[in-house]
């Protein structure tokens, strides 16, 4: 496999978005309305990550009275990824925001299609569109040279160690991204080419948050994949692990998603 071809498949694990807007802007920590019809929010988490990062913004949305549910995908395949999701989906009580980090932009775009799907959140994810796999996305636009991912014999991938703390989580202490470097989770690289059969973000609202210090995926290329899906989006500081280190600018974009997606 060439350098290329690893950076390009190393950056995977990142975003996919609609068109630029500006700042987050910071919403009051509202209870949603009793009879607000979206009440079902799902986390999918993308490569070398699980579901434990989503802590901050399960917090966050969970005090504004959503109930909340978290994928814990194998990265195994993205089948296997998507089927996780849906048997996740299929638990709620009413339609349900879905939401993506980095490669479960992909899954979620897979398998957001059903009338169990409200609306798609993307936070610094990918968005292919049918026919497309997520290695397909970097086509145009290549990830920073920072973010390497080292293939195993078998055919797994994790983030270069040294490397991990520039490209995947540089607003992090160095504490907590020597814990998530040395806890990843390796993805199947099959699962970056494979090629998505539907895109939900076709048929359903979408909004994304662009991460503008990301080190795993270009924002530029986070930009341009909000523009060409058609999200609602916002920037906001941070890393790729956004999510993690700003989980309440997150959960703002995700509660807005569910209010208006319920009208």
């Amino acid at each position: 496999m060439t350098t290329k071809i690893r950076h390009l498949i190393a950056s995977a694990t990142v975003a996919a978005v609609a068109s630029v807007s500006g700042a987050v802007q910071a919403q009051p920590k509202t209870p949603i309305p009793q009879t607000q019809a979206v009440r079902n929010v799902v986390l999918v988490h993308g490569a070398f990550a699980d579901g434990s990062g989503w802590r901050g913004v399960y917090d966050e949305l969970t005090g504004r009275g959503y109930k909340v549910s978290i994928v814990q995908n194998p990265l195994t395949s993205l089948a296997d990824d998507v089927a996780a999701t849906r048997r996740v989906l299929s638990r709620q009580d009413g339609p349900a925001i879905l939401v993506g980090h980095s490669y479960g932009g992909t899954v979620i775009t897979e398998a957001g299609s059903g009338p169990d799907v409200a609306g798609l959140v993307y936070v610094a994810a990918l968005a292919p569109d049918a026919g497309e796999s997520t290695l397909d996305q970097f086509a145009q636009i290549p990830p920073p040279p920072g973010f390497i991912i080292e293939e195993q014999s078998d055919g797994f991938g994790f983030v270069n160690g040294p490397k991990f703390k520039d490209g995947f989580a540089s607003d992090t202490s160095d504490a907590d991204a020597a814990f998530m470097r040395d806890s990843q989770v390796p993805i199947a690289m099959s699962a970056f080419t494979a090629k998505v059969t539907q895109a939900a973000w076709r048929a359903k609202p979408s909004w994304f948050v662009v991460a503008t210090e990301d080190g795993a995926i270009d924002p530029k290329l986070l930009r341009e994949t909000a523009r060409r899906i058609g999200a609602n989006t916002e920037e906001v500081k941070g890393s790729h692990v956004v999510f993690l280190t700003q989980p309440k600018a997150v959960a703002d974009v995700i509660d807005r998603a569910a209010r208006q997606a319920a009208r």
